[in-house]
């Protein structure tokens, strides 16, 4: 009978110790799990940066190019008065010969 007992009672401090070493190889596993984590997530927020920079590169080139199309668009627009101001003259000149 006391064998039988102590060997319950050595089962069960193998048992202990083997739970002890189980949840210490967790708790590691959880710290490398968490490091892991964090540099993805730190990988992530540096490529979300990047491309925040990309995107605003690109809306200042944008803004560039309508710059530039709008000072063309002025420049057409008052070649076009410099045209309609001669089709004027002329017509006054046109005039002008055909009332002599």
């Amino acid at each position: 009978m006391k064998k039988i007992i102590l060997s319950v009672i050595a089962v069960m401090c193998l048992s202990g110790v083997s739970f002890l070493s189980f949840a210490e190889e967790m708790g590691k596993m959880k710290g490398e799990m968490k490091g892991e984590m964090k540099a993805k997530h730190d990988e992530m927020k540096g490529e979300m940066k990047g491309m925040k920079g990309e995107m605003k590169g690109m809306k200042d080139e944008m803004k560039g190019m309508k710059d530039e199309m709008k000072g063309e668009m002025k420049a057409k627009h008052d070649e076009m008065k410099g045209m309609k101001d001669m089709k004027d003259e002329m017509k006054g000149e046109m005039k002008g010969a055909m009332g002599k």
